[in-house]
């Protein structure tokens, strides 16, 4: 049976993946947090779904690293429209309410880690 925290995850892969804006817009919380190669921070929904728009990636999940009940970290194979062959990343997914809160993508698996581990801290010192 599929957690809560995988069906959340899975609902924000398929959206990307099928570059479904309106869909995009409501797998995700408001705000939710992202990090990627330009920048860090909140943004809305919408604005979300103007990323995935605009981006044109494509992340196919590889594996999957439970941190905790609300944090996992998928390693993905990203494809942009310009690319000719897919790059790994990983990406540190928070969830809450169903949703993806945070989307934190990273260039490997280790650093994802450590970043998580991090966040994971944090939390349970609130």
């Amino acid at each position: 049976m599929q957690s809560i925290l995988e069906a959340a995850i899975n609902e924000w892969h398929a959206s990307v993946n099928e570059r479904d804006l309106e869909r995009s817009a409501r797998a995700v919380g408001n705000p939710i947090v992202v990090l990627g190669p330009k920048g860090a921070g909140p943004i809305t929904p919408g604005q979300f779904a103007e990323w995935v728009e605009r981006s044109g990636i494509t992340l196919r999940p590889q594996s999957w690293h439970p941190i905790s009940e609300r944090l996992m970290i998928v390693e993905e194979d990203a494809t942009w429209p310009e690319s000719k062959t897919p790059t790994r990343v990983a990406t540190v997914f928070r969830v809450a309410d169903g949703k993806v809160t945070a989307a934190l993508r990273l260039p490997n698996l280790r650093q994802a880690l450590e970043l998580a581990y991090i966040c994971r801290e944090m939390a349970a010192t609130e």
